[in-house]
């Protein structure tokens, strides 16, 4: 089994919410450290199971600006159905690839949240 690990500077209780809403799930396990961030959660996005967390020794890096190798991609079985969990998630800051049709996809794109996490938006 794969599981993709989300790390957080700080934002993850509000990254879980976030997400909660834009794919409909709940959060099935949460553990917070002594100051109150989070030590380990695992929520299920699209069937899929992802930890998240509140990466401590994270905040001591200076530039948390820094680009991490993953992209999360996700089916969607329609259009709108993509398009409303983009609306949830989009950052209108932040810079993203227009959504298009492709000859493998009736709508794809990729786009980062305001937590910097970079996905993958396509229809099956």
């Amino acid at each position: 089994m794969l599981i993709p690990h989300l790390h957080f500077f700080g934002d993850c209780e509000k990254a879980i919410a976030l997400y909660e809403e834009a794919f409909n799930t709940k959060v099935e396990d949460i553990y917070y450290t002594e100051d109150s961030l989070i030590n380990h959660a695992r929520m299920k996005i699209h069937e899929q199971t992802v930890f998240l967390n509140d990466n401590e020794e994270m905040f001591s890096v200076k530039d948390i600006s820094l680009n991490f190798p993953v992209h999360i991609i996700i089916y969607f079985k329609t259009a709108e159905e993509l398009l409303a969990c983009y609306d949830v998630l989009k950052d209108d800051k932040a810079e993203r690839m227009p959504f298009s049709k492709t000859p493998y996809s009736e709508l794809v794109g990729n786009f980062k949240d305001k937590f910097g996490m970079l996905w993958g938006f396509m229809v099956s």
